[in-house]
């Protein structure tokens, strides 16, 4: 799944090579992908493209007066192509959801992998009309947010600290992949309850989310829309990586798996070596 280093990659490049555009066409292809209907997306056509903002993991291209937003779920992307082709694309099973062409040539897809269909895309004239979007809290990257304001987010929460930082509506743009990041940078079992944290240990899992978000914008800039995923993969330390050993302890990565997810971590370096136990319901180890 995409998270906020990658959209904000997408953001970059999209600020790079759509601004000044002028969109030619619309192609809704998965019937699913479109949230709004007023306004339409044939709204959008004739109109330049200006900035692209982005909110958590959801983007925004601003296009003439209307904004065209898109949140690319769990197997969403986006893929720029300098060249569409000519035949207009057909609905059907297959991964492409809605492509956009552009006047003189080009454009841009948004694709979906798999069987589950969640990637979403509105037509609004403000953002905040989108509810994933007006329901987001506070952006981890944004100045305001100090260590002060991230542990007054924290108090009171009775959840484990891997949900509390997967909640949109507490931070934006953090999700399963860099959750398991930051925890394993600030040593901390992905089950302790939120609320228990002490000053100490909250300024330093602050620290971690400032520098494994930071660390991984920097690594994505520049980066072609093509090449984000796998930058992204070659810059985990154990999202991904079960049965691998730790970079930091040489311990062996372990799992949790869950429905329609999993966690990493490392008993050596998170849980005293302890490991975890493999269910929902495991309780927290300290």
């Amino acid at each position: 799944m995409p998270e906020l280093p990658e959209v904000e990659a997408l953001r970059e490049y999209l600020d790079e090579h759509l601004t000044g555009r002028v969109v030619e066409r619309v192609l809704p292809v998965a019937v699913s992908v479109l949230k709004t209907y007023d306004p339409p997306l044939t709204a959008l056509e004739g109109q330049t493209a200006g900035e692209t903002a982005r909110h958590g993991k959801f983007l925004a291209l601003r296009i003439g007066g209307l904004h065209l937003v898109t949140h690319l779920a769990r197997a969403g992307w986006l893929r720029w192509q300098d060249a569409l082709p000519e035949q207009p694309p057909r609905p059907g099973k297959g991964p492409l959801a809605l492509r956009v062409a552009l006047r003189g040539g080009g454009g841009f897809d948004l694709t979906e992998a798999g069987t589950q269909k969640r990637l979403a895309v509105y037509v609004v004239r403000d953002p905040q009309e989108v509810p994933g979007i007006a329901r987001l809290g506070p952006d981890p990257l944004d100045a305001s947010f100090d260590r002060d304001a991230f542990a007054a987010l924290l108090a009171g929460e009775r959840r484990q600290i891997k949900g509390v930082l997967r909640d949109q509506g507490v931070i934006a743009g953090i999700g399963n992949a860099y959750s398991d990041e930051i925890l394993h940078r600030a040593r901390v079992s992905p089950f302790k309850l939120a609320a228990s944290f002490d000053g100490e240990q909250v300024t330093q899992l602050y620290a971690a989310v400032q520098d494994t978000l930071r660390e991984a914008v920097e690594r994505a800039h520049g980066v072609a829309a093509g090449k984000l995923k796998a930058e992204k993969k070659s810059g985990l330390r154990v999202h991904g990586r079960a049965g691998e050993p730790c970079p930091v302890c040489g311990d062996t990565v372990r799992s949790v798996s869950f429905a329609d997810s999993s966690l990493e971590y490392c008993p050596t370096c998170q849980t005293g070596g302890k490991p975890l136990a493999d269910r929902r319901l495991s309780r927290l180890l300290k």
